[in-house]
């Protein structure tokens, strides 16, 4: 929470807990009674497959945390050198809430924007106004938005509660009190309301924009660093249209500078940006992988208890035992895993701490309970 939390801090379905999911029940109950009712040339495909874009949102999200925890916790091109403590796993835990807001906004889009029905599924003038509309006043006015948000009247109501992180996760670029999604929803849907409004609009431009500001989200907030030197050296005006990880690591960690969204070009144009930038880039890149001095080894019990390490799902591991109505929709994954930990066979690195001077990680043996127990006897 922020440490004076304003109005429309909780999100309005917070009541509801795990059932928070039914609130999309009108959209998917719409697009059942369209499927069974409506002939093949009525029925409005680019609905369904809008609606089809929440899940793959939530698993874009869910294989960039585990990917970030594992490259965290192994520590190569780690980039601020800080343990992720559990009051942050606890606020960064409905991470998904956002999702269902915007299934919300789009099942009223598709019903109130002219043009938001029965999409082509690509359009190129489309996706060339929906760029021009995010480099242009969406950048532009998510700029001064995130400086106002820094005021110390805001920040203390608001922005607070996201900066809360320092070590920052995937997990941590949603992390936003309601009042603030409500804002970046309204700039996202700039480019996409005014492709509807004159036409242009199609699947192929609302799902890749969508794509992109998860991708640019979850990478931003990735605490290590990725993007080599050479390819702003190959092409060096791409330094103003893409930031990297420890671009906005800076942002978290010292304030009152880069500000962007993902557009460093309005950093540069009114002087926010960090002096020590280009520095923690390079020293992000040249670090290697940790040494530990204690090592805690453990190993799998289930095919399911994946989900329940540090690399699953957050909610799962104060919960060993817990089972989720769609443990059985996972089965494909879990399969995998098995047939990956049988060919792979080599520990992993899940976890790392740091106590004063002292560095513990957490491996875990890809072997199971029973396995395990064959070896010992």
């Amino acid at each position: 929470m922020a440490s004076r939390p304003g109005i429309l801090t909780d999100w309005p379905w917070k009541p509801l807990g795990s059932f928070k999911y039914l609130i999309l029940a009108p959209w998917v109950l719409q697009n059942v009674y369209s499927f069974f009712t409506a002939d093949e040339k009525q029925w409005d495909l680019s609905n369904f497959l809008l609606l089809l874009l929440l899940p793959l949102r939530a698993v874009q999200n869910q294989i960039w945390t585990s990917y970030s925890r594992y490259r965290t916790a192994n520590g190569s091109n780690r980039i601020v050198d800080k343990s992720i403590e559990f009051e942050q796993v606890d606020r960064e835990i409905n991470w998904d809430d956002q999702i269902l807001f915007n299934g919300i906004l789009f099942y009223l889009g598709t019903a109130i924007i002219p043009g938001g029905k029965n999409l082509p599924m690509w359009r190129a003038d489309g996706a060339i106004l929906t760029l021009l509309l995010h480099a242009g006043p969406v950048e532009f006015l998510y700029y001064w938005f995130h400086r106002a948000l820094h005021h110390h009247f805001l920040y203390s109501r608001y922005h607070s509660h996201h900066h809360s992180s320092i070590a920052t996760e995937p997990m941590t670029s949603v992390s936003h009190p309601f009042a603030e999604h409500i804002v970046y929803y309204a700039l996202f849907a700039i480019p996409m309301v005014t492709a509807g409004v004159t036409g242009v609009a199609s699947v192929g431009c609302v799902a890749g924009y969508i794509f992109y500001l998860d991708l640019m989200n979850n990478m931003g907030h990735c605490n290590f660093e990725f993007i080599p030197k050479w390819v702003f050296s190959v092409f060096p005006p791409l330094k103003y249209f893409m930031y990297t990880p420890s671009f906005h690591s800076l942002h978290h960690t010292r304030l009152g500078t880069n500000y962007s969204l993902f557009m460093p070009f309005y950093d540069y144009i009114y002087g926010t940006v960090d002096v020590s930038t280009d520095d923690i880039h390079t020293d992000a890149l040249k670090r290697e992988e940790d040494e530990p001095q204690v090592v805690h080894l453990t190993h799998l019990t289930t095919p399911e208890s994946i989900y329940h390490t540090r690399l699953g799902f957050a909610a799962f591991a104060s919960r060993p035992y817990a089972t989720k109505w769609f443990m059985w929709l996972m089965w494909p994954v879990t399969v995998w895993s098995v047939m990956w930990n049988r060919i792979y066979g080599r520990t992993v690195v899940t976890e790392r701490n740091r106590f004063q001077d002292l560095t513990l990680q957490t491996w875990i043996i890809p072997k199971y309970k029973f396995q395990v127990a064959q070896m010992i006897i």
